[in-house]
């Protein structure tokens, strides 16, 4: 089973991938998460769109940003794994892609995310390491994570 991967930015995602890209990140931050929080935070537009598809269904994503959007460094949000392909370790290739893709669209290497503590191991395998204490952001505890 392999996962196909592209980047791209907001303007040039077709309705129906800005629809399936909403409607997988409501599914998992909004329902699963059991969080009532804006997804649609206005930074859609800044990011570049990192879409993992399989079988002509996007099954995992994540935003893009260059240095100086959300954090000082450029960085990975809104990590995403469709509830039912992650047996699948895509969520590994999906941080693999991203550090990648900021790499070749950004030229950066310093890459700073907002965790949800319950993730730090994962991130920490992708060489992330902690960098603040927890705090909470829609309810939900966090952790600012960079990797160098």
């Amino acid at each position: 089973m392999e996962i196909h991967w592209k980047i791209k930015p907001f303007e040039t995602l077709s309705t129906n991938e800005l629809y399936d890209i909403l409607k997988l990140r409501s599914e998992i931050f909004v329902v699963e998460q059991n969080c009532v929080y804006l997804d649609l935070d206005g930074k859609d537009k800044l990011a570049l769109h990192l879409i993992g598809e399989f079988e002509g269904k996007i099954v995992a994503y994540s935003r893009l940003f260059k240095s100086g959007i959300t954090f000082d460094n450029a960085s990975i949000g809104r990590v995403v794994v469709d509830a039912n392909y992650r047996d699948n370790k895509w969520g590994h290739e999906l941080m693999r892609e991203a550090i990648a893709g900021i790499k070749s669209h950004f030229g950066e290497n310093k890459i700073t995310i907002g965790a949800q503590l319950y993730l730090k191991k994962f991130y920490e395998s992708h060489g992330f390491v902690q960098t603040s204490e927890m705090y909470l952001e829609d309810d939900i505890p966090h952790i600012k994570m960079k990797r160098e």
